[in-house]
């Protein structure tokens, strides 16, 4: 069975940073293309970023340049830097794995950034 575990989740001044990590199990992770969403109070859940089976990323205009995502084969896990947060990255972070068929969530990690 395919579990995907977010973790790195936390309160953070504007300003500051947070790494996020989703750890994937019951899956040959390295097959597939990994992304990262959030969802804020009130709003739809977004896309954020994403890493390719062969490492192509891309990200929302956002966060480009503050959020860089990488992965892992080897520990079967996609980690997310996220430096220069404010006030608007405020959500709850969620993982998702896609592959023929089937996309898997995780459970979501919270990030609040204060002011």
């Amino acid at each position: 069975q395919v579990q995907l575990v977010e973790s790195g989740g936390g309160l953070v001044q504007n300003g500051g940073s947070l790494r996020l990590s989703c750890a994937a199990s019951g899956i040959i992770f390295g097959a597939y293309g990994v992304a990262w969403y959030r969802q804020a109070p009130g709003k739809q859940r977004e896309f954020v970023a994403r890493v390719t089976s062969d490492g192509y990323t891309n990200y929302l205009d956002s966060v480009k340049g503050r959020f860089t995502i990488s992965r892992d084969n080897a520990k079967n896990t996609v980690l997310l830097q996220m430096n220069s947060l404010n006030l608007e990255d405020t959500a709850v972070y969620y993982c998702k794995l896609s592959k023929p068929g089937a996309v898997y969530w995780g459970q979501g990690t919270q990030v609040t950034v204060s002011s």
